[in-house]
């Protein structure tokens, strides 16, 4: 077997080398040692690997190496690389990744990235300064080429489509296609993409000449030893029930990712949660993209938890707004016109240290279970995928079903325990469900866009000149999206399943017994499997509380 190409031994500059041991990547991973060494050779280079394997350092750091070695001969700067994303979130993420691999070299080395929400006039100014590497939505790009505040034709070295299976299905073939009249006639272009679909194949014929093509990892999920998948059969009402256990009693550990089918569901799952004092975060399209990569950064630095969130391309999609309807027990949401088409978060936003992902509403298609369920086991981390089947999700499920069968190491496992153990808490969801009315939900929205008023620079001038629109914003009557009654944060001990008392530490006994419980608390975590889920359910042995809640 050959030994694995190391990061020095790839001939890269001392200064991507520092940065890339400050990031700790002791060494690449398959498709950074596969891309990185052709990249450099000048090759154009289409790439498949599944969703968290590293492709963005496979194509920043030959970006990068290029840029530099370029600088030894010319010094005059110009747009050396341009870098396509489908949606604002990964642009940020993409500048992000690129900011940290120039950390010692960023005089010579400069990104902007074009893709948020600013105005094409306030974004003119970076681009006349011409940064060596643009990063961009194709329709962002395009707009900034016809006004001639961009140009490519006479200096771009390198084209990048990250997530390029995503670039059509998200509105841009054509956006694409009116780009290639403003290209030089030689460039070198990467396309990195989960799937290899008709539409990267006609990408290809497009944009690139003779490329290598990878096709690394052919399973788009890891193995059942890094990621364990479990589906649990339940309805509308068990849903609630089944999230507020799993959360409150500490049954799901770590960093947790919540996808439902609506944004409305977002914020009607957000209020009924706060109920009990369980925080959480909601993250959707309606949001500014500033917010959102704000919430994105929080969340990575572990500030918060739980992020409630949808599938926005699914949401796109009217088939899935009448099986989002139905799972809701709703009526058809009609489209918002606030909503950024350019969000996405089931694909290419990079979640750092995912412990579990819960779909709450079961995805719509196959290809969300995979991009929502690859948000957690990434890299060589291990995570859980926990999915709530109702009697409409049937159909689907067994469709995921037949398409994990391709590895035998990716299974979807029944997650089963009966209900009746936990219907002591089952009155309390009930209560907590009937405080979030439509009102609540709606109040809950104005809230937040009143938030993001007093947090808004673009306002700050206004507000300067106007202080007393800002006293009326701040002084404004609190909203009270729900009632929340102080007793439901608590949880009685007599309302814990039998056979999980002394496993479950309660959250609401009296001062005498706090030390108490954190002693037993850390025994409890030293006992603790790899997977949470096993202690109450799935397929581990010799835990006492799955044999509490086993059928």
């Amino acid at each position: 077997m050959a030994e694995k190409l190391l990061f020095h031994e790839m001939g890269l500059d001392d200064r991507v080398l520092k940065a890339i041991a400050d990031l700790g990547w002791a060494e690449p991973t398959l498709i950074q040692e596969k891309a990185i060494p052709l990249a450099l050779e000048g090759k154009d280079v289409l790439a498949r690997a599944r969703t968290g394997s590293g492709k963005t350092a496979a194509y920043a750091v030959p970006v990068i190496q290029r840029i530099l070695t370029s600088k030894q001969c010319v010094r005059e700067q110009n747009v050396r690389a341009l870098i396509l994303v489908p949606t604002k979130e990964l642009g940020h993420q993409v500048q992000s990744m690129i900011c940290q691999l120039t950390a010692y070299c960023a005089r010579d080395v400069r990104v902007a990235d074009i893709s948020g929400k600013a105005d094409v006039s306030a974004q003119r100014p970076i681009l006349m300064e011409k940064p060596d590497v643009v990063v961009g939505t194709p329709s962002r790009v395009l707009t900034h080429l016809n006004a001639q505040n961009l140009t490519l034709h006479s200096c771009l070295e390198t084209l990048v489509l990250d997530e390029a299976d995503l670039l059509f299905s998200f509105g841009f073939e054509a956006d694409v296609k009116n780009l290639l009249c403003h290209l030089p006639k030689i460039y070198q272009a990467m396309l990195m993409s989960a799937t290899i679909s008709v539409e990267v194949q006609s990408l290809k014929e497009l944009l690139l000449h003779n490329p290598v093509t990878l096709k690394l990892e052919g399973f788009q999920l890891p193995g059942s030893g890094q990621l364990q998948q479990y589906s649990v059969k339940c309805e509308e009402e068990d849903k609630f029930l089944l999230i507020y256990t799993l959360l409150k009693l500490s049954l799901v550990r770590g960093k947790t990712l919540v996808f439902v089918a609506s944004i409305e569901r977002c914020y009607r799952l957000k209020l009924f949660l706060e109920q009990f004092g369980i925080p959480a975060c909601v993250l959707n399209s309606e949001l500014p993209v500033q917010s959102r990569c704000h919430i994105i950064m929080q969340f990575n630095q572990g500030f918060y938890n739980y992020i409630i969130t949808t599938d926005e391309h699914a949401l796109g999609n009217p088939m899935t707004a009448s099986q989002a309807a139905v799972k809701g027990g709703k009526k058809k949401q009609k489209s918002k016109g606030g909503r950024d088409k350019e969000c996405g978060i089931s694909r290419g936003v990079d979640f750092q240290n995912v412990s579990n992902v819960i779909n709450f509403d079961f995805p719509t298609s196959v290809d969300s279970y995979i991009h929502q369920v690859g948000r957690t086991a990434r890299a060589d981390n291990p995570g859980t995928a926990l999915s709530f089947i109702s009697h409409t999700d049937h159909p689907l499920l067994a469709e995921v079903k037949d398409h994990l069968s391709d590895n035998a190491e990716c299974l979807l496992k029944p997650y089963e325990f009966k209900m009746e153990q936990i219907d002591g808490f089952r009155y309390r969801c009930r209560d907590a469900m009937r405080s979030v009315t439509k009102h609540a939900v709606k109040e809950a929205r104005l809230r937040e866009i009143k938030q993001e008023l007093l947090n808004s620079e673009k306002l700050k001038t206004y507000f300067e000149d106007n202080p007393r629109d800002l006293q009326l914003l701040r002084h404004d009557k609190d909203l009270h999206p729900a009632i929340v009654k102080p007793h439901m944060k608590n949880v009685p001990e007599y309302l814990i399943p039998t056979m999980l008392r002394g496993v479950i530490n309660p959250l609401s006994l009296r001062k005498r017994k706090m030390k108490k419980r954190k002693d037993v608390k850390k025994q409890c975590l030293k006992k603790k499997p790899t997977n949470p889920l096993k202690s109450f359910g799935g397929t581990g042995t010799g835990s006492r509380a799955k044999r509490a809640v086993q059928s």
